[in-house]
């Protein structure tokens, strides 16, 4: 066997987290808390039917959904995009600006292909998005942490390690962040904004889940007080229509979604022309504000759920998050334990959570913390979830 590629072993930690997550996402006898799946019953299963059968009775459009496609995405798709996700933000935007990828992680991939070599710096939150580490991993990047509070990047921090490490791309999850729910304020939008057109950095903002809300008020993401092009927004459907899809999106310059065009006829030559289609179909029929107002309601019900059972099975001097929507909540245990060590025994109890250690980038963070996920998860089945892991925590105390 050849010697592996280099970036097999730099990937190797995040790797094995990934792996580890979704084979207990997956097992049906344990009660996860690690995944990151919107609940089924929030997935548009009805109205899906009625739209496959429609578009495969129409001989156009059924040609269109099993044909090759244009590598940019379907324009009606694109089309939704601006209609129905970005203009309501106030976000300026056209489909040719658009550019429809395989899930929200490819615009990861595409990204860095464009813009990292082998140790170039890309900063990130404390702690971030252990899947999209993965991905920069991959590329031999150096992803530098940068110190957050209650409310996400604190900017001062940002802006010395620019001037400090040179970064080609700041990574960001402004509105309820995986992993820990917080939410990033207005005024710090702005700033990194301009920080990014200040020192020519590209702020890459990935907000899979800002539309599903559940208290608060809206806010404007970091892509609207961009003036120079150079923030990229990345999405996904995942969320809001369909994990299964693998569906996602990337708003940028002209320039930028042309090179983003000429790697992917490079790689995948582009995303599924079948489910671009009911997307799009999705969209145009007006199913989506009923959907959305569904799927924040059952999200929403089991956060509460999972807020009270925190407040009343962990143990006395427990810190954890309060998100405004999202899928995730953030825990700190007290008394030095340490989650890591603990999973096994919580697996054993058949309840699964996601430790905190793997989504620090500097060693030693997080060791007394974990990721928390509701949305998979009925009610009843977080709170006896909850009574295991609040009665094995407080036993190691």
């Amino acid at each position: 066997m050849p010697k592996f590629a280099d970036r097999i072993k730099t990937m190797e930690g995040t790797a094995t987290i990934i792996r580890d997550l979704f084979g207990a996402m997956t097992d049906p006898n344990i009660i996860s808390f690690g995944g990151g799946a919107p609940a089924k019953e929030a997935l548009p299963v009805d109205a899906l039917h009625k739209i496959c059968n429609d578009v495969m009775a129409d001989p156009a459009l059924s040609i269109t959904a099993l044909q090759y496609g244009n590598p940019q995405g379907y324009l009606p798709l694109r089309e939704a995009i601006c209609k129905y996700l970005l203009e309501p933000k106030e976000i300026d935007c056209d489909p040719e600006r658009v550019l429809i990828t395989t899930g929200g992680l490819e615009t990861m991939n595409l990204i860095c292909q464009i813009f990292i070599n082998p140790g170039d710096v890309i900063l990130v939150e404390t702690p971030t998005f252990v899947h999209c580490v993965e991905v920069f991993e991959m590329f031999q990047a150096r992803c530098v942490s940068v110190e957050c509070d209650d409310f996400g990047m604190i900017l001062d921090d940002v802006e010395a390690k620019i001037k400090q490490f040179h970064p080609k791309i700041i990574y960001v999850v402004p509105t309820f962040q995986n992993p820990t729910g917080k939410t990033l304020p207005v005024d710090r939008r702005k700033k990194l904004a301009e920080l990014g057109s200040q020192y020519d950095v590209i702020i890459l903002e990935d907000d899979p889940y800002r539309d599903i809300r559940y208290s608060g008020t809206d806010l404007p993401p970091i892509k609207t007080f961009d003036q120079t092009g150079n923030t990229v927004l990345a999405n996904s459907f995942s969320k809001i229509f369909s994990p299964g899809a693998r569906l996602g999106y990337v708003l940028a310059t002209r320039e930028l979604i042309s090179l983003f065009f000429q790697i992917q006829t490079a790689t995948i030559s582009h995303t599924s022309m079948l489910t671009q289609v009911l997307c799009a179909e999705f969209f145009h029929r007006g199913y989506y504000p009923d959907h959305l107002k569904k799927i924040c309601q059952i999200h929403r019900e089991r956060c509460n759920k999972m807020m009270e059972c925190l407040d009343t099975y962990f143990p006395e001097g427990t810190r954890h998050t309060y998100p405004d929507g999202g899928l995730f909540t953030w825990v700190e245990l007290p008394g030095g334990l340490d989650t890591k060590e603990l999973l096994p025994e919580a697996i054993q109890r058949k309840v699964a959570y996601v430790a905190g250690e793997g989504f620090y980038t500097d060693p030693g963070k997080g060791t007394n913390a974990m990721r928390l996920s509701f949305s998979a998860v009925l009610p009843e089945k977080i709170e006896i979830g909850m009574q295991h892991l609040g009665n094995l925590f407080r036993s190691r105390l």
